[in-house]
């Protein structure tokens, strides 16, 4: 995913959700000038033979049928406190992606282990960026944005932790993308969480074309997904 294809995407989240570009990239030159050092995604064992689980943190995790599928997949890649859930029932995750809004110590813990996180920076957490960032050890921080790439923050695409970490893999070369603990209709979340995972649901609708391939975590929801917004044919 290039900026440029990505730009007017996020101008329309900029526009839905009232955000400012000018705080997303205040975010970013925080998290770029706290890092000492940082993660090569490159470095992900992530290839064209491999399967990647990409787990949302929704109840639907810790189904059977989902922890199965996460153990079953060569690398997991898991949005935020869904790497606490899966460390719950015995399945490790090879790349965390948070913008650090709930288990701060969990991104800490990781790192210390060698275990990479991608780090967003956007307008709304310049605090934890401060309070976490400087916690960690930097050569395990793979930082982000939504604004403009600046090195060494990289852009890969997505909005919410669950779907940025599909365009991760995406962008790495990932064979095929598995989708565990994805749930778009939980009953538990507020209605901000409720609109962003709208987004989500209409990013990886955006991803699946993208990857001439259908995601089953779509099946069911892809004829009303809203992608008037999204540069699909």
């Amino acid at each position: 995913m290039e900026f440029d294809e990505w730009e007017p995407v996020y101008e329309a989240i900029l526009r839905d959700f009232g955000y400012e570009r000018a705080g997303d990239e205040r975010g970013r030159d925080l998290l770029g000038s706290l890092l000492e050092a940082s993660f090569d995604p490159t470095e992900l064992p992530i290839g064209s033979d491999t399967t990647v689980a990409v787990a949302g943190a929704g109840p639907s995790l810790e189904t059977d049928q989902d922890l199965e599928r996460a153990r079953e997949a060569d690398v997991v890649a898991a949005a935020s406190t869904a790497v606490d859930t899966l460390a719950s029932h015995g399945v490790t995750t090879d790349c965390m992606v948070t913008d650090l809004d709930k288990n701060p110590a969990t991104v800490e813990r990781l790192t210390e282990r060698g275990v990479p996180v991608a780090v967003h920076g956007h307008g709304d957490n310049l605090d934890a960026i401060r309070a976490v960032v400087p916690g960690c050890d930097h050569e395990y921080v793979l930082p982000t944005t939504q604004a403009a790439p600046r090195d060494p923050i990289h852009n890969f695409g997505g909005f919410t932790d669950g779907d940025r970490a599909a365009f991760l893999v995406d962008h790495l070369g990932a064979a095929q993308l598995t989708f565990v603990g994805w749930d778009f209709d939980d009953p538990a979340v507020d209605p901000l969480k409720a609109r962003k995972l709208e987004w989500a649901e209409r990013l990886l609708s955006w991803l699946e074309g993208r990857r001439d391939e259908r995601f089953a975590v779509l099946d069911g929801r892809r004829d009303a997904i809203e992608t008037g917004d999204l540069p699909i044919a």
